[in-house]
């Protein structure tokens, strides 16, 4: 028996040298290894991908910015081949997707399913031009942002009045000093930080990375928009591929990526960031959190002072000889459509 065992192991070692990697793809984002992102979505996806090649590529997460440099850098790294794939928010970078914005205007979002299955459309109809330095293997949202707060609950647009609140993106910090706050930017690590030292007074995060960013364990208040978990903003989030290190691949393991990207992709984020969503809001309530939700019938006065934000979006991409008009009600139907399914 002793022999046939070290027999199989010796068998699985040469086995194992037999098929070490082809390929190896080094991953790296700015969020914590803990988080519903390398948690829900990344780490099924290297599973997959390792499966699927028979372990010819090997994929490595590297999380919480370990390769060096900074969030806003991510969509570089994985250009210019720094790493190999790169996740990250578009609007780390102000200006440089702007028609990608259009799903970062305020209103524009709704729960990550629905948001993620109307950009897979929007991002084929319009989004080529701003994913052509790389491959792009998939861009979704998380569900609609809320505020998480120090020092009480947003009920109406007066408690907005003077608060420092974290910005998600350059349209939604637009938005909120038209609704009278004073908006900062910055990458969500750095969102508890600031809370505790008075940098800002409340986050406009989803409440997915609530838990992984301790965010709870410093606010005391969480205000959703019109229903329950709703929420006023998102941002595109992308996970994009050296270009490359992808036409480098031959072609049956290009197939493997092809297979787990785009909509087939999308869907397995949505779904994880949704039930995380709906979790962690499920997890505030059982430690007593105090939630409200600022009344629909309020949306009117809300919707009003954040227009001439949507009006800017649509005439820069005027500007540019689009059909800014065209193109957000295309985002709109688009995000209708899914949400109707």
């Amino acid at each position: 028996m002793k022999t046939l065992i070290l027999s199989a192991i010796a068998s699985l070692s040469l086995g194992g040298a037999a098929f070490a990697a082809d390929v190896t793809l080094r991953v790296h984002h700015f969020l914590s290894a803990d988080a519903p992102m390398q948690t829900e979505i990344l780490t099924p996806w290297e599973k997959a991908i390792e499966e699927q090649s028979g372990g010819r590529i090997d994929v490595q997460l590297f999380p919480s910015m370990q390769l060096g440099g900074k969030p806003p850098q991510l969509f570089d790294q994985a250009r210019d081949g720094i790493v190999d794939v790169s996740w990250t928010l578009l609007g780390y970078t102000p200006g440089r997707f702007p028609v990608a914005e259009v799903f970062e205007l305020p209103f524009m979002s709704g729960t990550a399913v629905q948001t993620t299955a109307a950009l897979q459309e929007f991002q084929a109809k319009y989004l080529g031009d701003e994913m052509a330095q790389v491959k792009p293997l998939l861009l979704h949202a998380p569900a609609g942002y809320k505020f998480h707060m120090r020092g009480g609950p947003i009920t109406s647009l007066a408690d907005l009045k003077g608060k420092k609140i974290r910005a998600p993106s350059r349209a939604m910090t637009d938005a909120l000093n038209a609704l009278g706050a004073t908006a900062v930017g910055m990458p969500v690590p750095e969102v508890a930080q600031a809370l505790t030292t008075g940098v800002i007074d409340g986050a406009q995060i989803p409440w997915e990375v609530v838990g992984s960013l301790r965010v709870n364990e410093i606010t005391d208040a969480h205000s959703e928009i019109g229903v329950e978990n709703g929420g006023i903003s998102t941002a595109v989030m992308a996970l994009v591929m050296n270009r490359a290190k992808y036409d480098s691949l031959p072609d049956d393991l290009k197939k493997v990526i092809d297979d787990n990207s785009g909509a087939n992709l999308a869907v397995l984020a949505g779904e994880a960031l949704d039930r995380v969503e709906a979790e962690e809001r499920q997890k505030a309530l059982d430690a007593g959190a105090q939630i409200n939700v600022i009344p629909s019938e309020q949306m009117e006065e809300w919707r009003s002072a954040v227009q001439p934000v949507v009006d800017g979006w649509v005439k820069a991409m005027d500007g540019r000889g689009l059909d800014g008009q065209a193109m957000l009600d295309d985002a709109r139907a688009m995000l209708a459509a899914a949400g109707a399914k």
